[in-house]
């Protein structure tokens, strides 16, 4: 049996896990649990969970059916925005928005070798910054792009939009969460009340209102947008 200590151990647990044949690419290794970010690719059967346990009882496996959803919404921006080795910024903030970012790209460092950076930062000062870095990862929600579209066309304005990427001087920046609802991240962070800071509250009221009678209505309102844009 590892003890406690141990734990802090991540090359440990992950050869061990190799060993196994759970695939760490679809699972995401953090401080006190690994999560499940694909059942089916990681290979994480109960079975191999009980035998983990045996030797690592004090670090908790997630099986949450939610974030496997959020990832697998992730994984189609990470997966054309992403390149082999790249060095990614992300804020130290700890909240919701940035602990999903962390959780979701963590298993990135194996799939294709990125470093994450966590550090305060200033998107007008970024050349400021001392670290070497290529990329910059942004927690924009599904929720805020659909928010932003219905306040354009509420102030009568020309929609505008975010792709899941774009340039920005000499960095690239990412929206990994683009296309995941705020509402699966507060769910999986079983947070009771999903925070309105800097929200615009008549577009947030009036995406309530709508979704009460139109199924997945931010997914539609952000597709008839890229229709708008592009034509």
């Amino acid at each position: 049996m590892v003890s406690h200590q141990d734990l802090s151990d991540k090359k440990e647990v992950l050869r061990f896990l190799k060993k196994m044949g759970v695939d760490t690419r679809f699972v995401s290794v953090m401080t006190s649990q690994i999560l499940i970010n694909n059942l089916r690719f990681s290979k994480f059967s109960r079975k191999r969970e009980e035998v983990f346990k045996k030797y690592y009882p004090d670090l908790e496996i997630v099986r949450s059916t939610v974030f496997q959803k959020i990832c697998t919404r992730a994984s189609r921006v990470l997966g054309e925005t992403l390149t082999p080795r790249e060095k990614i910024l992300i804020s130290h903030d700890n909240n919701i928005y940035n602990k999903t970012l962390s959780y979701i790209l963590e298993p990135y460092t194996r799939k294709y070798g990125i470093e994450i950076i966590k550090k305060e930062f200033d998107l007008d000062n970024l050349k400021s910054l001392e670290d070497d870095f290529t990329t910059v990862a942004l927690p924009l929600t599904l929720d805020d792009e659909v928010e932003n579209i219905l306040g354009h066309i509420f102030r009568g304005e020309k929609v505008g939009m975010k792709s899941s990427h774009h340039k920005q001087g000499e960095f690239k920046i990412i929206y990994p969460l683009i296309n995941v609802p705020l509402e699966w991240i507060c769910s999986w962070l079983k947070v009771d009340e999903c925070p309105m800071d800097e929200r615009n509250e008549l577009a947030h009221d009036f995406l309530m209102y709508l979704e009460e009678v139109v199924p997945q209505v931010r997914e539609n309102i952000l597709k008839s947008a890229h229709y708008l844009i592009d034509e």
